[in-house]
């Protein structure tokens, strides 16, 4: 039976628009070149498409500068999919405009409604449960509704604390497969992996952390050669993706992309 946390068909993927630099951050290490996060996006795109996903290419959102990052957006699950509730008021309308997309692969289409508010990149699904980290994007009232909305479908959720300081649960983890997940020391080290195993990132690769188990490849951000020869000693099948500039805003490889198998 495939596994539902990593095994998909689809992907849907948004370009970066021409107001990009004018996306949030935690710290400021430069505008983004456009030119070239589409490029990178392209390569993206490429490398989810060489799994054998079909992907779905929306345009920008002009209007939202952080819509290239649709992860946040929403869950999507292999029962139906749950649109997200961002904790940055300036992104709310890229939910809202990711529901009639998703309508077209589920039948089921539930939606966080607040107060509280959750972003996708502080969920991470796993094969037995699902993994939410409170933070400055995510709150304990966000949580509690998602739960609701997933517990018909089968799923668990534990709520646990993101580091101070880091933007997203996911930014210091990724799954691996079902029992191994990528994750900073800092992270790894407040037991929230308890029962899986943990692959540590080297000391200054922390930023390799975010990585996409998609089909038999891993997805990783290019530019962290000790993470990646890590990674391949352990047995996965590694595609470097350049990053740089989606890193500029915060993003990794995770935000850039839904990843789901629409049910039968």
């Amino acid at each position: 039976m495939p596994t539902r946390s990593y095994t998909f068909s689809h992907a849907i993927t948004r370009a970066p628009g021409a107001g990009v630099a004018q996306g949030l951050r935690e710290v400021d290490t430069g505008a983004p070149d456009l030119a070239l996060f589409q490029a990178h996006h392209a390569a993206y795109v490429a490398a989810l498409r060489a799994t054998g996903a079909e992907v779905t290419e929306l345009g920008p959102l002009d209007q939202f500068p952080d819509g290239v990052f649709v992860e946040d957006a929403a869950l999507t699950l292999a029962q139906g999919a749950v649109i997200l509730r961002p904790g940055a008021p300036s992104r709310l309308g890229e939910a809202a405009a990711m529901a009639p997309i998703l309508a077209r692969f589920y039948g089921e289409v539930a939606a966080i409604t607040g107060p509280g508010f959750i972003e996708g990149g502080d969920i991470l699904v796993t094969e037995r449960e699902i993994l939410v980290g409170r933070s400055a994007r995510t709150d304990a009232a966000g949580i509690a509704e998602l739960t609701r909305r997933v517990a018909p479908w089968g799923y668990t959720v534990r709520e646990l604390q993101t580091p101070p300081g880091v933007l997203h649960f996911k930014t210091d983890c990724s799954l691996l497969d079902e029992d191994t997940i990528l994750a900073t020391p800092r992270l790894a080290a407040c037991g929230c992996f308890d029962g899986y195993r943990v692959i540590p990132t080297p000391e200054g690769e922390e930023a390799a952390a975010n990585a996409i188990r998609f089909n038999d490849v891993v997805l990783a951000p290019a530019g962290f050669p000790r993470t990646a020869e890590r990674l391949a000693a352990a047995g996965y099948d590694v595609r470097e993706i350049p990053n740089s500039e989606a890193a500029r805003l915060d993003g990794g490889m995770s935000c850039l992309s839904l990843r789901f198998t629409p049910p039968a």
